[in-house]
């Protein structure tokens, strides 16, 4: 009787009781970044401020949920030959309408984001979820996938931005707010932070984090 109340329930959920896994396995246990080392060159462009990586972050989880979305609706619609083509110009439409958002309402971030937001195009993280998932399971579980390696992928970023930049001025700015953390009166900005070797360490380190407290795979340990 158990296992019967048990399968309704998973029947009944709209994500087919595949949704808190799906948003562990995407944020967490095989994050986009930290783990499968995917879409890192947004990850060392865009985190020299805790800003930028937060603003980068909401436009890939944007453009990841609403890709995911519609390409499972259509999964069954579109021709197997051209959904490649199909998915691009979906992921297209996602990313043209927040680029066009943030020239409207936070001008000054798009001039700092200059072409990183327009590349999320070729982001593989977009692309692989489309193909990997999007494209073999239903709408609802496809958005969870979706938020969850865009989730993944923005507290990987603010990490890195955060990290970079308060060690690269001493201080996080915020809109117009800056919040000195580190005064100068004991500490001497470390430049390297905020320059590309900066970031490939920051990189580093937040990867070596994840994969010390996440462990080996089983497979791994064997």
């Amino acid at each position: 009787m158990a296992e019967k109340k048990s399968g309704c329930i998973s029947c009944t959920s709209p994500c087919g009781g595949k949704g808190l896994v799906t948003f562990k396995e995407g944020s967490w246990s095989n994050n986009p970044i930290a783990i499968q080392v995917l879409g890192i060159c947004s990850a060392l462009a865009v985190t020299s401020r805790l800003e930028n990586s937060v603003v980068m972050g909401v436009a890939l989880t944007f453009v990841c949920v609403g890709s995911n979305l519609f390409v499972s609706i259509l999964r069954n619609a579109m021709p197997h030959r051209i959904r490649m083509i199909a998915e691009v110009g979906i992921i297209a439409t996602f990313v043209i309408v927040f680029d066009l958002f943030l020239k409207a309402y936070y001008f000054e971030m798009s001039k700092q984001l200059g072409p990183y937001v327009a590349l999320i195009v070729t982001n593989c993280i977009v692309m692989g979820r489309a193909e990997a998932f999007a494209l073999q399971n239903p709408p609802m579980v496809s958005m969870v996938d979706g938020l969850a390696n865009g989730v993944g992928y923005g507290v990987v970023l603010a990490l890195i931005g955060f990290a970079r930049e308060l060690l690269g001025s001493g201080s996080i700015m915020l809109g117009q707010s800056k919040f000195v953390i580190l005064s100068d009166s004991w500490y001497t900005p470390n430049q390297l932070m905020i320059l590309a070797p900066g970031a490939f360490f920051a990189l580093g380190v937040v990867i070596a984090i994840f994969n010390a407290i996440k462990g080996p795979d089983a497979e791994e340990g064997k």
